[in-house]
């Protein structure tokens, strides 16, 4: 995964103590279908996500990760969940804590492909056939798939 240049200036000065981020999961609907990549790292399926670049809004962010990882142009429709995940522990020691935010976009055009380097494949899936998701990951999808109404939190 590439990590961008503000955490490892960060991580400069810190090291590898725990860093709170805001990231954003990006579940991209097209018809019955949801977009999912294939992540590098680990080989789980889930949504796109990313990290906000420093005054980057969220949306936009979320807009940037589709087009930068599975080359898929899309919409922000809305907001569909707040969260934060539990500590994660990389392989050098990193730590890092996420305020997550989940969107629900709108695909606009594109065929997904691993556009980025940090997946290996990018798909469609129909959303009632979706592949094996964490709790953490069905939850977000979950509150995406909802068309309409407020924010899960």
């Amino acid at each position: 995964m590439a990590t961008p240049d503000f955490v490892l200036d960060l991580r400069a000065k810190i090291g590898t103590d725990p860093l709170w981020l805001c990231g954003v999961t990006a579940v991209v609907v097209k018809g019955e279908q949801v977009l999912m990549v294939k992540r590098a790292d680990n080989g789980a399926w889930t949504p796109v996500t990313g990290i906000v670049d420093p005054g980057e809004h969220p949306a936009t962010a979320a807009i940037r990760e589709t087009l930068e990882e599975a080359g898929i142009v899309a919409q922000v429709s809305r907001l569909a969940r707040v969260g934060v995940t539990g500590m994660v522990t990389y392989d050098n020691g990193d730590q890092t804590q996420y305020v997550d935010l989940t969107w629900r976009l709108e695909w606009r055009s594109g065929h997904p492909h691993p556009a980025d380097g940090e997946n290996t494949e990018a798909r469609w899936f129909d959303a009632r056939s979706l592949p094996s998701l964490s709790d953490d990951m069905a939850r977000r999808v979950g509150a995406a798939l909802l068309p309409h109404g407020e924010a899960e939190f």
